[in-house]
């Protein structure tokens, strides 16, 4: 039906996110996705590189960090000096595995700039390659040169699948389609004949490359359910082609290298359990252990006591098997256990039905233990695919957890499904955005559509965004271009981000250490450059642990993008917290100049921008003792202190001490209204890490230099310049105001404290907002700043009385103007 696949191809993640009010669960809980994205080198593996300045010899260099098809390089010598890390293109750069000079007669000679750190080259090079790893060869020569060794497994590539319905015999199946690691597949020997077909993920512990059955001892025989379609005979000869064809179908062996590895069980024939069936996971039901094969699987039968029932729910498990629970795990939990079909009355008691089957429970030290440290939550918005139709990838919500087990809801589906049990490490949850990112298509929700259907007239054509369809059709008529692939996934493709270290740090960045980094990093994946940007600024810190707390994500903050945990090291203590990182391109810009600002340096600090000679923000003149003042601050949503061009105002810095503090409590502001506690720790961090040891950078050069500064900012008082003309007050010439409307100021309102904002606000009728002036502490400077579009977006106001809060903001600013200003 094209009408509905148009509107289909209409839905958006964030927009949906924005209207239902929920959050995407963070993207590090889905470890498999994860795995799925690296590129097969890891930081720590070495390779030979040639040397920039003298291309014929080559160096030894480590892999710091991997970003796509880019990798950051160390040659080796440098240490820990991170000044000369470089990025390198596996596709273009000359790079070889260890050892390759050696077998083609190519110079292994130390760089320029480590010659003098490197007397012995023979002795230093033995020392630094004991027991190194090695960059994959394969991915740095021919064919598969600089490819994602996921796109390794090519549709017509050959794998082997264990039957977990009924025994532990393995076949061979086709990979059909390949969508980010989800493979469709068919048996060999059906054809075109897709009614069997099945969706899994690569890493499935069922699923291996062709040879394993006959290594581990396993036959190879067909499932019993296709078996009668071809004679023995068929099937043979099915097996000897394959046989001889095994070279051109076979699947690299390290792709399955970060497979889970199956443990050893303890469970015997005949113990009882709670179990929920993976190909209707809607319920939990008693069971029982069939057949214990060996040391790592056994066969599990959800009980019905039906004596008419013909067929049964089995299949074979191993010890880290989702869905199998010790007895009374249900219970313990509140959740509901469906007794077995034919199980007499309502109740079901477990130490009756052990009783009354004579058998025993499966002891606890049998399960696996369960965690809770997964990092999703109740509400939370994710991407699932529907057991009944596995061919559909649906919007699912978190409706309840318990341990390490979500319920989801499903969205959309073409048939209505209950509410489904899934384990946290299940390969069949994705994140948000993971359908658009491969090219395939989500099942968006019903009611988005209706919804989009309204909207239909507010599309803004500069927004266009590649629908999902689009891309797929693009992915299949792509050839093995990376350009083409590059123009494919471009709204995902982060450009390259500048470090401009001439611009100002800011009080919580060295200087001398943001001038050590790269000159960029980039370009690639939005997530991981913008990672490692962050990365990098937390450790060019005086103080990595304050800076993560400057970027910790803000819980109540309205949250788009992608969360992920970044690490900070500080006096020897670690500390992590969950940082908001956005996935698309089109909002890298904006988050660079956020996150300056955050961190009160230049917005263009770093940034998709690079700086050549001056900086269009002029942050050369500001030093670290006015960073109090500078612009930044202002538009950071925090109603505070006067910018940059205010330090000619007269009381600006008349208490020091007073201002410091003042300050602080800026800094926590968003978080104050959940807590009264100034001290924001990130989440696991060790107690009283940050807040004690607050900006006490400059505090000595401060107090300095509002002494000196004093005397010349009162002859400077009558300029009272502001940095843009939104925020500039009108001059009594714009204000037609009534005679008796005119307000007679007895005090300075630069002077004004915070309780005599209040006061004066209690004697206007605006008198009910006096309780958000005090909340947010908006002493008398900061009042002379606001405008109509401060108040609207701080104060969460409605236009009306932001209209009537305004009006009295002018009567003081044109107060000011008239009594005090000359």
């Amino acid at each position: 039906d094209a009408g509905s696949s148009v509107e289909e191809m209409e839905f958006n993640w964030d927009e949906y996110l924005e209207d239902t009010g929920a959050t995407a669960a963070p993207h590090g809980s889905f470890k498999h996705v994860d795995t799925s994205l690296q590129n097969g080198f890891a930081p720590g593996m070495k390779l030979e590189v040639a040397v920039k300045s003298d291309q014929n010899t080559y160096w030894v260099a480590t892999i710091i960090t991997t970003c796509g098809q880019l990798l950051l390089l160390r040659y080796d010598g440098y240490g820990e000096d991170r000044k000369a890390d470089f990025w390198c293109d596996i596709l273009t750069a000359d790079l070889h595995p260890i050892g390759w000079c050696e077998q083609n007669k190519k110079i292994l000679k130390v760089p320029e700039g480590i010659k003098d750190k490197i007397p012995d080259q023979e002795e230093f090079l033995q020392r630094v390659l004991k027991g190194a790893c090695s960059a994959p060869a394969n991915l740095l020569e021919g064919l598969h040169r600089g490819k994602n060794p996921l796109d390794l497994i090519a549709p017509g590539s050959r794998l082997e699948l264990q039957n977990i319905r009924d025994s532990l015999e393995a076949w061979i199946v086709n990979v059909v389609e390949n969508v980010g690691g989800r493979l469709k597949l068919r048996y060999e020997g059906l054809d075109d004949l897709d009614r069997f077909d099945q969706w899994l993920f690569y890493l499935d512990p069922f699923l291996h490359q062709v040879g394993w059955a006959a290594q581990h001892g396993y036959s190879l025989q067909p499932p019993l359910a296709i078996r009668s379609l071809r004679s023995e005979a068929d099937w043979q000869e099915i097996l000897k082609k394959v046989k001889e064809e095994e070279e051109e179908s076979s699947v690299p062996t390290d792709l399955f290298k970060d497979k889970p590895v199956i443990g050893v069980h303890s469970f015997s024939e005949g113990m009882k359990l709670e179990a929920v069936d993976p190909m209707a996971p809607f319920v939990i039901s008693p069971a029982t252990v069939l057949k214990v094969y060996n040391d790592k699987y056994f066969l599990i039968e959800i009980d019905d006591l039906r004596p008419e029932c013909a067929t049964s729910q089995r299949y074979v498990c191993h010890v880290n098997s989702a869905g199998i629970f010790p007895v009374q795990w249900s219970l313990k939990n509140g959740l509901h256990l469906s007794p077995p079909p034919g199980y007499p009355g309502q109740d079901f008691d477990w130490a009756d039905y052990l009783k009354q089957c004579g058998a025993e429970a499966a002891p606890q030290s049998c399960f696996p233990l369960l965690t809770s440290d997964h990092g999703f939550k109740e509400n939370m918005k994710l991407e699932a695919v529907n057991p009944v139709d596995p061919e559909e990838v649906c919007i699912a919500t978190v409706t309840k957890l318990k341990d390490s087990y979500l319920w989801l809801q499903l969205e959309g589906s073409k048939k209505p499904v209950p509410e489904c049990i899934v384990s946290v490490e299940s390969m069949n949850i994705f994140p948000v955005g993971w359908c658009e990112t491969n090219g395939y298509q989500l099942r968006p929700p019903r009611k988005a559509i209706v919804n989009k259907q309204k909207k239909i007239a507010v599309v803004q054509p500069e927004k266009q965004i590649l629908s999902s369809r689009t891309v797929h059709d693009g992915l299949k008529n792509q050839e093995l271009n990376s350009s083409d692939s590059v123009v494919i996934n471009g709204k995902y493709c982060c450009p390259k981000i500048y470090f401009n270290h001439r611009c100002f740090s800011g009080p919580y960045l060295n200087k001398g250490r943001i001038a050590e980094l790269p000159q960029s990093v980039g370009p690639g994946n939005c997530v991981l450059v913008l990672k490692e940007v962050l990365t990098l600024l937390i450790n060019a810190a005086y103080k990595p642990s304050r800076v993560l707390r400057e970027l910790q994500l803000d819980e109540e903050a309205a949250w788009h993008g992608h969360g992920e945990t970044l690490k900070a090291k500080y006096k020897g203590k670690s500390y992590r917290a969950t940082v908001e990182v956005v996935r698309t391109a089109d909002r890298v810009a904006d988050f660079c100049r956020k996150t300056c600002i955050k961190l009160e340096c230049c917005p263009n600090l770093f940034g998709p921008q690079m700086v050549l000679d001056k900086c269009s923000e002029n942050c050369s003149v500001l030093t670290k003792t006015k960073y109090t003042h500078y612009y930044g601050k202002r538009k950071n949503k925090r109603i505070g202190r006067p910018p940059g061009g205010h330090s000619n105002l007269e009381v600006a810095m008349k208490k020091p001490n007073k201002r410091r503090k003042r300050r602080k409590h800026f800094f926590v502001h968003k978080k104050k209204r959940s807590s009264t506690s100034v001290d924001n720790t990130p989440a696991g961090s060790p107690q009283g890490s940050g807040a004690e040891e607050e900006d006490d950078q400059d505090e000595s050069e401060l107090s300095h230099s509002l002494a000196q500064d004093r005397d010349k900012r009162k002859r400077k008082l009558r300029t009272f310049s502001f940095s843009d003309d939104e925020n500039k007050p009108p001059s009594p010439k714009d204000i037609k105001m009534e005679a008796a409307e005119k307000l007679q100021l007895d005090s300075n309102p630069l002077e004004w404290s915070v309780a005599d904002v209040v006061r004066f606000l209690k004697s206007t009728d605006c008198a009910p907002l006096a309780r958000i002036f005090l909340d947010q502490e908006i002493d008398g400077q900061a009042l002379l700043l606001l405008t109509l579009p401060t108040v609207q977006e701080c104060m969460d106001l409605k236009l009306g009385p932001a209209i009537k809060l305004c009006h009295h903001i002018e009567r003081v600013k044109l107060a000011f103007y008239q009594q005090f200003a000359n």
